[in-house]
């Protein structure tokens, strides 16, 4: 009796598919990336649970005694014990109907409903209990793990209390404890032999000795018990898992001596994933370590010489340092800090200084005061050599955000009228994608809108940047449609002169967020106060430079999604790969 080569072959030669295939990371502007799913094992457990159920992951054994047989002596056993008076006698159950047998079984194997094996089916108390400082442990969904049953932070009962609910249900070792609350379909068996009782969002099952009680956990776990129960759940406000209907879970039911051959290997094959995974888990721990040290090395660059060394040899690498979202992700805020810091593009010492281009917005904003558009602002202080938090090269100036702009403000404080049509009004999640989007907004009336302050009229050129929840995520506006935002988006009016895409830049950066993050309140949801965002310290280098600044920006970014788009097809076809297996395996 050997191996059965096909399927473990599948497993074991392919296991660069199934530790390379990740799950796409969520969509959307994060602060933190904490890498992706290992998706390839994921597919891989589930894919030895389903080859464990349905006879392909041990050879048969011709010599074993059928499951057929099996049933009998349960079905005797059921019937000293009834006559006995220890169990009651059961409805007759209906025939398994061909539907109901979603593949054919091995020779040997029988479909049995989960009454016909089970010698108690039955769940926990009901009614919540009195709870005592010490006692009997109470325990309920959330410590059915799927590796077994948590003690950690149970409740009480009282010794006499916990009697009463075990002459219902009294887990013990060996015991199949299945979650019908909560996380429906979670189980594990009991190996633990403390006396503890269960809540009623905790279904208990125990077998004859004619079925290993971690073979039925195997076939729970599996795809086919999971769409079984996925199948049965039901209810109105919380959904459930009924005794009524778990009972009727068909088996594909396996020779006892094949059963303990289908435990024994997947749990060598389980142990074998989890090595995969704590490997995958090292393996980009160290390589981000990796490309974090590297990249900060170009912060920190003393000089232009330092830094064109470092980036050389980083590019030199970049097929093998930016393979992960994380590294890319890292890769472009570098990008972002260089940029403000003035390392990424060499100063000329011939560009007029940064204080001319302060002093043009200073002009075009005493303009607008004279025409009325914005009222004349309290000066700010100066930012102080404390508040300063790197060295600007020669020509960069620091000053307040406010500085560079006509005004900061933000949304309407008053709730607006509701319209079905109109101008849109848009809140944080039609921008925490870094750009304006219209799409399933809210409405204002047009005489709403018209009756706004000028400066609450975003308009082309602008900035906006979100300041409650997912905050510091700035916006240029880049349409002439009108629209308005609600009042957790700040609108940075820009002047003429405001440098608009370099200043995106610059809020994008990891000093701004940081800055953001530090003056942010509040606990359930932090909120970056306007009169702070008007000081956040922004480092400003002289015009000619910003545009050499944001065409490399723009150029180093590009090529960082164009490694972001090859990294997303790469896992895609992986990830399909992965699926095509599983799909091989199962069907064949």
């Amino acid at each position: 009796m050997g191996e059965s080569p096909d399927m473990v072959d599948l497993i074991t030669e392919h296991i660069d598919i199934w530790t390379t295939a990740q799950e796409q990371p969520a969509r959307g502007r994060g602060r933190k990336t904490n890498g992706h799913s290992p998706y390839g094992i994921k597919k891989l457990r589930e894919l030895i649970l389903e080859l464990a159920v349905c006879g392909k992951l041990v050879p048969q054994d011709p010599s074993d005694e059928p499951a057929s047989v099996l049933l009998k002596k349960i079905a005797q056993e059921k019937a000293r014990l009834i006559q006995k008076g220890e169990i009651k006698k059961q409805k007759k159950l209906s025939e398994i109907t061909d539907d109901e047998k979603v593949f054919k079984l091995p020779e040997g194997w029988e479909w049995a409903r989960l009454e016909e094996y089970a010698k108690k089916i039955t769940d926990g108390e009901h009614i919540s209990p009195k709870k005592t400082s010490e006692g009997i442990m109470l325990l309920t969904a959330k410590h059915v793990l799927d590796n077994g049953v948590s003690t950690d932070d149970p409740q009480y009962v009282a010794t006499d209390d916990a009697a009463k609910f075990r002459l219902r249900c009294d887990p013990e070792v060996g015991d199949v404890l299945i979650c019908s609350r909560g996380t429906i379909g979670r189980c594990c068996v009991v190996k633990i032999a403390d006396y503890f009782c269960l809540m009623g969002s905790v279904i208990q099952v125990r077998t004859f000795e004619e079925v290993d009680p971690y073979y039925l956990n195997i076939y729970l776990k599996s795809g086919t018990g999971q769409l079984f129960i996925r199948g049965v759940t039901k209810g109105m406000a919380v959904n459930a898992l009924y005794l009524k209907d778990i009972r009727l879970s068909p088996l594909p039911l396996a020779p006892l001596a094949e059963q303990h051959r289908i435990v024994a290997k997947v749990d060598e094959l389980m142990a074998l994933c989890d090595q995969l995974e704590q490997q995958q888990t090292n393996s980009n721990e160290t390589h981000q370590t990796l490309v974090e040290t590297l990249l900060t090395t170009l912060t920190n660059a003393a000089d232009q010489k330092e830094f064109a060394d470092t980036w050389h040899r980083i590019a030199a690498h970049f097929d093998t340092l930016f393979t992960t979202e994380q590294s890319i992700t890292h890769l472009k805020q570098t990008i972002l800090q260089l940029a403000v810091i003035g390392k990424l593009v060499p100063q000329n010492p011939t560009d007029e200084p940064a204080s001319t281009l302060l002093e043009k917005i200073a002009k075009e904003k005493t303009r607008l005061i004279k025409e009325g558009k914005i009222k004349k602002q309290k000066m700010l202080p100066e930012i102080s050599d404390e508040e300063k938090p790197f060295e600007l090269p020669e020509g960069w100036e620091w000053c307040n955000l406010s500085d560079l702009f006509a005004i900061v403000t933000d949304g309407d404080h008053q709730a607006p009228p509701k319209s079905d049509t109109g101008v849109p009004f848009l809140v944080i999640g039609n921008l925490n994608t870094g750009e304006v989007a219209l799409d399933g907004c809210r409405y204002v009336p047009e005489d709403y809108y018209q009756n706004l302050d000028w400066s609450r009229q975003p308009i082309a050129g602008d900035l906006l940047y979100t300041v409650t929840g997912s905050y510091g995520i700035p916006i240029l506006v880049d349409s002439d449609a009108n629209f308005c935002v609600q009042r957790h988006v700040a609108i940075l009016k820009s002047t003429k002169s405001s440098p608009r895409k370099y200043l995106l830049m610059a809020l994008a950066s990891k000093c701004a967020l940081d800055y953001a993050t530090e003056i942010a309140t509040g606990i359930a949801q932090k909120t970056v106060p306007l009169t702070g965002l008007r000081r956040m310290p922004t480092p400003v280098a002289p015009e000619n430079e910003q545009q050499r600044i944001v065409a490399k920006v723009d150029e180093l970014l590009a090529l960082c999604d164009q490694m972001q788009s090859k990294l997303t097809s790469q896992r895609t076809t992986t990830c399909h790969l992965a699926d095509a297996f599983v799909q091989q395996a199962t069907i064949s």
